[in-house]
C-alpha cells in the first residue's frame, strides 16, 4: 500500500509530464486509447469528479457560507472572464467552427480540480480555492449551457437542456457521492489511505481522456500537419495566460490580499478541460476537431499552473 501511495504522489507531482507522455505515445500508437470514447469517456470523467468529492468535507462547503463576498467575486470572475476571452480570441485568430467550439467550451466550463493543489504550492488561500472550485462546479450545470448558448449559438444549435443533464450526471452526482462517502467513512482507519490514492487515480483518468482525444483526432493531425496543433496551442496559451492575468487583476480590484489574488488568478486561468473534452465528444461529435483545444488545455493548464506557482514563490524570495 505504501508503494501505491508513493506512486500516487509521484503522479500528482508530475501530472503534466505524465499526461504529455501519454499524448505523445498515443500519437504514434493511436490504437491504445480507441476505447476511450462516448460513455467510457463520461464514466472516466465521473471518476475524476468522484475523487474530488472524496477529498471534500463539510468544512469545505461551510466556506461558501462564511465567505460569500469572496466566493461571489470569484464566481463572477470565473464565468465572465474566461468565456469573454475565449470569444475574443476565436474571432481574433479566426478559428474554424470546430476549434471555435472547443475553445468556447473550455472558457465556459468551471475551474479545474488541480487548481487547489497549485494554490497550495504558491502559498495562496487554499480554503478560498476549494470554495471557488465547489461554487463553480455547483453552478456549472446552469452556467456552462447558458454561456455556450450565448457565445456559440450562432455557430451550431446548442442542446442546453441535454448539456445541463450531462454536466449534472458527470459532475454534481459523482462529487455528491464522494462527499457522502467521505461523511460516512471519514472515521474509518483505512479511509485516509484511500483518499491519498485519489490524486494519482485522477491523473491517470485525465491522461486516459487526453489519450482518447489524440486517438480521435489522429488522422486530422496527420493530414493537416504540425500547423494545426501549433495554431490551436497558440489560442489555448493566450486564453490561459489572459485568464491568469485578468483573474489576478480582478482580485486586486476587489481589494484581496496577496494570497487571495494568487488564488483567484489560478482559479480563473485553470479550467476543467476534462469536462470540456467530454462535452465536446458528447454534443459536437459531428465536429471531431472540437475536442483538440480541450485536450491541449488538459495538459497545458497543468504545466502553466505549475510554472505560475513557481513564479509566485520566486517573487516571495526577492
Amino acid at each position: 500500500m505504501k508503494t501505491l501511495i508513493l506512486l500516487s504522489r509521484g503522479l500528482a507531482g508530475n501530472a503534466s509530464l505524465f499526461v504529455i507522455a501519454v499524448a505523445v505515445i498515443t500519437f504514434f500508437i493511436p490504437e491504445l486509447f480507441v476505447w476511450v470514447r462516448g460513455t467510457t469517456q463520461t464514466v472516466i470523467l465521473g471518476i475524476i469528479m468522484l475523487t474530488m468529492g472524496l477529498t471534500l468535507t463539510t468544512d469545505d462547503f461551510r466556506i461558501l457560507a462564511r465567505r460569500p463576498f469572496d466566493i461571489l467575486i470569484g464566481a463572477c470572475a470565473q464565468f465572465f472572464i474566461m468565456p469573454c476571452v475565449a470569444y475574443l480570441l476565436v474571432n481574433v485568430f479566426r478559428l474554424e467552427p470546430a476549434l471555435t467550439l472547443g475553445i468556447l467550451l473550455v472558457g465556459c466550463c468551471p475551474g479545474g480540480v488541480s487548481s487547489n493543489i497549485m494554490s497550495y504550492l504558491c502559498h495562496g488561500d487554499v480554503a478560498f480555492s476549494v470554495g471557488m472550485t465547489c461554487a463553480s462546479t455547483l453552478l456549472a450545470p446552469v452556467m456552462t449551457p447558458l454561456l455556450m448558448e450565448l457565445t456559440a449559438g450562432q455557430i451550431i444549435e446548442i442542446d442546453a437542456i441535454g448539456m445541463f443533464i450531462n454536466i449534472l450526471i458527470v459532475t454534481i452526482i459523482p462529487v455528491g457521492l464522494g462527499c457522502f462517502l467521505n461523511y460516512i467513512y471519514s472515521k474509518s482507519k483505512h479511509f485516509p489511505t484511500i483518499q491519498s490514492l485519489m490524486p494519482g487515480l485522477s491523473v491517470i483518468c485525465l491522461a486516459c481522456i487526453v489519450g482518447g482525444v489524440i486517438s480521435t483526432v489522429h488522422d486530422d493531425l496527420i493530414a493537416r500537419g504540425l500547423w494545426l496543433f501549433l495554431w490551436t496551442f497558440a489560442v489555448v496559451f493566450c486564453h490561459n495566460t489572459l485568464g491568469y492575468i485578468l483573474g489576478y487583476t480582478s482580485g486586486r480590484l476587489a481589494g484581496f490580499n496577496q494570497a487571495k489574488k494568487r488564488t483567484i488568478s489560478i482559479e480563473v486561468g485553470m479550467q476543467n478541460a476534462g469536462l470540456a473534452t467530454v462535452l465536446a465528444g458528447n454534443f459536437f461529435a459531428a465536429q471531431p476537431l472540437a475536442v483538440l483545444p480541450c485536450a491541449i488545455s488538459c495538459a497545458w493548464h497543468s504545466i502553466s499552473g505549475t510554472i505560475l506557482a513557481g513564479l509566485f514563490l520566486r517573487r516571495d524570495k526577492h
